[in-house]
C-alpha cells in the first residue's frame, strides 16, 4: 500500500496557517510566521486562525469555522501546504465537518502538524490517501526550537537529506527489523478514536509511532491497554516511541511500554526524538519505512516528499 507523496516546497511556495484545535498565541504565531518567511515561503493566515470560541476558551473558534478554514486552504489551488499553528484540543470536534469529497477532488496537498492534529493526520491518510508530516507546530515554543526548525525545513525543502531518523537517547525494547507504512501519532488521540464510527486501525504490516504529553504513567498504561484490548495492534509490524514530556519519570513510562508492548514480539524502539520535545524530528505518516531495532533507526524507503 503506497500513499501519494505531496510535492516538496521551494522558495516562493505558498503556505496557509490554520488553527483546527486550541487557541493560538499571537506573539508565538508572529514568530513562527517570521521563521517560515525567512525560508522564502509566502505565508497566509486563515480567516479564523486567531479566533476564540465565545463559550469554550480551550477552542480556537467555532467548530464550523475551524473546519471551513482547513477545507478552504486544502481546496485552494494556489496553496502548496496547509500548516497547523498549534495543537491543544479540538480536532475531534471538527473532523466530521470536512467535505472529504471536495478535498479529494482538489488533489493532494502538503499537511503538517502534531499533537492533537493526529486526528486529522489519520483522517487525511484514510480519506485522501496522502502522506502527511507529523511535524513541529509553528506557534509552539517547545517543539519549534532551533533543532525542530532545522529538521522540519530539511524535510520540506530537501527531503532526501533526512531519510534516516534516530534519537539521541533511542534504546531498543525489542530488537529486530520490520518494514511497513508509518502510522500513528499522539497516543491519547488514537485511544480516543476507539469505538467511534470509522475509527482508524493500522493496516497490517504497518509501523506505529506513538508519543504523548502530560499523562501520568498509569494513564499511558490505560490508553495502551485500551488499544491492545480493542485489537488495534493486531498485524502491526513494529512500534516507535517518541517523547513523553510531563508524563512522570521516564523510566516509569518506559517500564509501562516494555510491559505492554514487548510481548507483541515485534521491534519496539524507545525515545526516537519526535513529539513534545526539543529538537523534534518530523515524521512522514503514510510513508514506507524500515525500523531497525538493533540500530535504533527508522529509514524511509524514499524521500517523504516528491
Amino acid at each position: 500500500m503506497t500513499r501519494t507523496r505531496p510535492g516538496r516546497l521551494r522558495a516562493g511556495s505558498k503556505v496557509r496557517l490554520v488553527a483546527p484545535s486550541g487557541p493560538v498565541d499571537e506573539a508565538l504565531l508572529t514568530r513562527g510566521v517570521s521563521i517560515l518567511e525567512s525560508w522564502g515561503l509566502v505565508v497566509e493566515l486563515a480567516e479564523h486562525v486567531l479566533d476564540r470560541h465565545p463559550a469554550l476558551p480551550y477552542l480556537a473558534g467555532l467548530d464550523v469555522h475551524r473546519a471551513a478554514d482547513l477545507q478552504a486552504a486544502w481546496c485552494d489551488p494556489a496553496v502548496d501546504a496547509v500548516v497547523c499553528a498549534r495543537g491543544g484540543y479540538g480536532t475531534l470536534r471538527m473532523v466530521d465537518l470536512l467535505d472529504w469529497q471536495a478535498m479529494a477532488e482538489a488533489g493532494p496537498k502538503l499537511f503538517t502538524g502534531s499533537s492533537d492534529i493526529t486526528a486529522l493526520h489519520q483522517a487525511i491518510g484514510s480519506q485522501l490517501d496522502v502522506v502527511t508530516l507529523f511535524a513541529p507546530l509553528i506557534a509552539s515554543e517547545l517543539s519549534f526550537d532551533v533543532g525542530g526548525q532545522k529538521h522540519f525545513r530539511q524535510t520540506l525543502f530537501e527531503p532526501e537529506s533526512v531519510r534516516t531518523l534516530t534519537g539521541p537517547n533511542s534504546v531498543a525494547l525489542n530488537d529486530g527489523v520490520a518494514s511497513g507504512m508509518l502510522v500513528g501519532g499522539n497516543l491519547s488521540l488514537l485511544s480516543s478514536g476507539v469505538g467511534a464510527g470509522g475509527e482508524f486501525v493500522p493496516p497490517d504490516g504497518s509501523i506505529v509511532v506513538l508519543e504523548d504529553v502530560n499523562e501520568e504513567p498509569y494513564q499511558v498504561d490505560r490508553m495502551l491497554t485500551q488499544l491492545l484490548r480493542s485489537g488495534w495492534f493486531t498485524g502491526v509490524a513494529g512500534v516507535v516511541l517518541g517523547s513523553w514530556t510531563g508524563c512522570g519519570e521516564p523510566e516509569e513510562v518506559r517500564a509501562v511500554a516494555a510491559d505492554l508492548l514487548v510481548g507483541l514480539g515485534i521491534p519496539v524502539v524507545w525515545e526516537m526524538g519526535f513529539g513534545h520535545c526539543v529538537d523534534q524530528l518530523t515524521i512522514p505518516l503514510g510513508a514506507q519505512a524500515t525500523l531497525d531495532g538493533d540500530l535504533c533507526t527508522l529509514t524511509l524507503d524514499e524521500p517523504a516528499l516528491r
